[in-house]
Parts: structure tokens; sequence; C-alpha cells
């Protein structure tokens, strides 16, 4: 039987009513509704639930997600999604540059896409693995702290089976497995925005993003947020709409996943890249699942520079997100802690303790807070920032994805990353996306590159 995941009414609704809870709506007299007529909890760690709900149930949910939809919410104010009311909130908006700063080299591009790849390679195996899971999988190999590719090597079989691999990762992205770099919409996303800057400039619009999404990006490869809005398309809704609309994952990491282009096509300009992300990020996102992208935009629109350190890039990443948003307050408690510890365990301890119990693994106040203090704690070294975003668990591919992105950035070219990281990537790259499949990471930097280099 098929169940078709990320889209129906009754797995929808647990995720909504969290999110409900989160950004300041009163879900009570909903929840109570819903499980008095026997609806489920969301599921934990997929898309459906076991068992398809009847018919009522399914009608009930749908209704009351749209009576979720019209609560109002008491950090609105703090927390607009349109761009002219997130400018107005952020009085250190960063001013366009007097003079533009040439675009980044092929060279330092080259070692941004080399350094997402590897951050995502290592955390597909460990994906959706509890946190606990991920620390006795490695101490088990030898391979803790963190410092290189996952492995099953030397692992006790009873220990893979109570923490099992990622079932579609761990054939193409342990240590043993590994011949190029497998698809995964981690690096999808960036393809797309490439081909969005590609076919319509700088200037695109979202609804630009969407028809590229409908042109090159298979359905069953977009997840959560994405795949609602993806829904929402063919439904016949249109943005911003299409992430209001039934989209419990407004808030979740997918827009962050999609922010590293616009951040390499506008070097040291962070306010460009953050409009640009936001006109992406719109598509499927509202409030801190837009911020996400707009602070990882500007931190990389400030690295490609070559001339800030991580610290200052971070910073200039807050500058673009309303300073009373949870987002920032998240941010700024992980750089805090990531300063006063110097064992990354207890970082990521304390960040768990804060949002484990109230986030699921994808959101993105979580995810952002774990990235930005993997890359204050390496102080932007490469291994350092993959290997920390990955050990703290939640969604380790992405998280790893982007660490790596920044810290290549910040490294400059592919020979200043490690070749034991980047080897095995063989120079290669699968994917879904059209036209994309088996590139290698150099073609793609002299794409980027003509794209940053275009007025």
């Amino acid at each position: 039987m098929l169940r078709l995941t990320w889209v129906q009414p009754e797995d929808l609704i647990g995720h909504e009513l969290r999110q409900a809870a989160q950004d300041g709506r009163e879900p009570s007299v909903v929840a109570a509704r819903w499980r008095a007529a026997g609806g489920p909890e969301a599921p934990l760690g997929a898309g459906a639930s076991p068992r398809p709900a009847s018919r009522c149930l399914r009608l009930l949910a749908a209704d009351l997600l749209d009576e979720l939809a019209d609560l109002p919410s008491a950090l609105a104010d703090d927390e607009p999604t349109g761009l002219t009311g997130i400018r107005a909130l952020c009085p250190d908006w960063p001013r366009p540059p007097a003079h533009p700063p040439s675009p980044p080299g092929p060279e330092r591009l080259e070692a941004a896409w080399l350094g997402r790849a590897v951050g995502c390679l290592l955390g597909k195996p460990v994906e959706k693995l509890p946190l606990d899971g991920i620390r006795r999988l490695a101490r088990a190999a030898g391979n803790w702290p963190l410092a290189g590719y996952f492995t099953a090597r030397g692992v006790p079989e009873e220990l893979l089976a109570r923490y099992p691999w990622n079932r579609r990762s761990a054939p193409t992205s342990l240590a043993e497995n590994i011949d190029g770099m497998p698809e995964d919409d981690d690096l999808n996303y960036p393809l797309l925005g490439l081909l969005v800057l590609r076919r319509h400039g700088r200037g695109f619009t979202t609804a630009d993003v969407a028809r590229v999404w409908l042109d090159e990006l298979p359905a069953g490869r977009a997840f959560t947020a994405e795949r609602v809005a993806y829904r929402n398309l063919l439904s016949g809704l249109e943005p911003p709409l299409t992430a209001r609309h039934h989209n419990p994952f407004r808030e979740w990491i997918g827009a962050l996943i999609r922010a590293d282009v616009h951040g390499w096509t506008n070097s040291g300009d962070p306010a460009a890249a953050a409009a640009q992300a936001h006109r992406d990020a719109t598509l499927t996102h509202t409030a801190n699942g837009v911020y996400a992208a707009m602070f990882t935009a500007a931190v990389i629109a400030d690295a490609a520079t070559g001339t800030r350190d991580v610290h200052a890039c971070l910073r200039t990443g807050l500058t673009v997100v309303p300073p009373r948003s949870r987002l920032a307050r998240a941010v700024e408690h992980a750089v805090r802690l990531a300063r006063e510890h110097s064992d990354f365990t207890t970082v990521v301890d304390l960040l768990h303790d804060t949002y484990a119990a109230t986030h699921h693994w994808v959101h993105a106040v979580p995810n952002t807070a774990l990235i930005a203090a993997a890359l204050t704690h390496a102080d932007g070294d490469f291994a350092g920032s993959v290997c920390r975003a990955v050990s703290g668990g939640w969604d380790t591919d992405s998280n790893g994805a982007t660490a790596g992105s920044i810290a290549g950035l910040l490294a400059g070219s592919p020979a200043a990353l490690p070749d034991r990281w980047t080897a095995p990537l063989r120079n290669r790259l699968a994917t879904s996306v059209g036209g994309f499949h088996g590139t290698g990471f150099d073609t793609l930097a002299q794409l980027t590159h003509q794209e940053a280099s275009r007025p």
C-alpha cells in the first residue's frame, strides 16, 4: 500500500500543533478535539504514519489545519515574513558596498562546492539517528571525536542492530563504500538555484523558482516543506500561499539548504544575498525558516570575499535576522556556548537540553544554532567544522553540508582541503537534476563563477 509521505492531513496535524505552540498561537482547544477523535501524534522519524486514517479522521485533520492557520500569533510583530517587515526590524541591516569586490574565483568556489559535498556525505549514514547512537557508532570504530567518514568496520553487530545506518545512505556513504558523491537534496537544491540564476538572472522571482522546480525537480526528490509547496503548486496555489497552506514544515531546514548559491554569487554584499535567499525561501517557508536561509546567505556572501574570519561572517549573518526572533536568540546562545566551553560535547549536550524536547530534528532553529556553534568552536577550520556539525546530531547531512560550504569557502581552494576528505568524491556528483548528473565540482565552480560575475 502506498503511503505518500509529508502531505496527508492526519500526518500534518501533529506537526502543525507543535508549530503553533512554537510560533505564539494557542492550539490547546484544537489539540483536544484531535485527540478526542482518536487522532495520532505526528510521526517522529518518518513522513507518514504506519496506517492511513479513516476518511472522517482525515477530513477532521484538514478542517483543524485550517482552524490552526486562523489563530493569531503573539510573535507576529517580532517575526514577519515579508522582506520589508524584516528589514524594518534589523537596525544593522548591511549597506551595499561602495565598491563591490570581485566575485570569488573558481578555486574558492570549488572549495565551497567540495566542502558542501564532504559535509553532507559525512552526515548521511547517521541521519535520523539519536545523538547517543552517533557517538556510540563512532567510538566503536575508533572514530571519536569524529575525524573521518563513518565506517561499519569494527563495529559490533548488536550495536549496528540497535542503531542502524540510514538505509538509503549506507550503501554509498560509509567510508568503505564511497565512490563519488551520491545524490542528496543538500546538493540538488544548490544545482536548482544555479539553474534559476542561469535562466532568470539575479532578478528572479519566487514564481521563477517554482517554474524551475516544476521543470527540473522530480516530486519524489522533494521532502517536508518542499513537498507540501510542490503539492500546493500542482493544486493551483501560488507563492507565498504555497508556503503556508497545510505546511507545518515551513520553519524547518529546507530553505537553509538552498541558500549557498545566493551567497556565492553576491560576494561582499550580504544584503543582496539575503534578499535573493528570501525570494527563494518564501516559496516554501515563513518566518524563522526564511531567516535561516537569509542568515546563511549573508554569512556566505561575507566569507566569499576571502577577507573575513568566520566569527565576523557569523556576526554579519545576524544583521539580516530580526533580533527578537527565535532564530537570532538561538544563534546567539549557541555562539556563546561555543566560546564558553572548550569541550564541544558539552556545547552539544546543552543545545539538546534546550531544544530537543520541543523541536523536530529537522527544525531550522536548533540546526542553525548547531551550525553556528560548530563553526565558532572550530574557528572556521574545515575538518573541525564539518566534524563538529555532524557530531551534534539532528539533521546531520544538512548541517555538515552548510558548515562544509562555509569552511571550504574560507579555506579558499581545493588544495587547502585535506585529500582524505575530497579524494573519495572523485570529482563526480550524482543527481536527478537534469543536465548535471556526473558533473565535476570544478565544472560547477566555473558555472557558479559565471553567475557571480554577471552584472
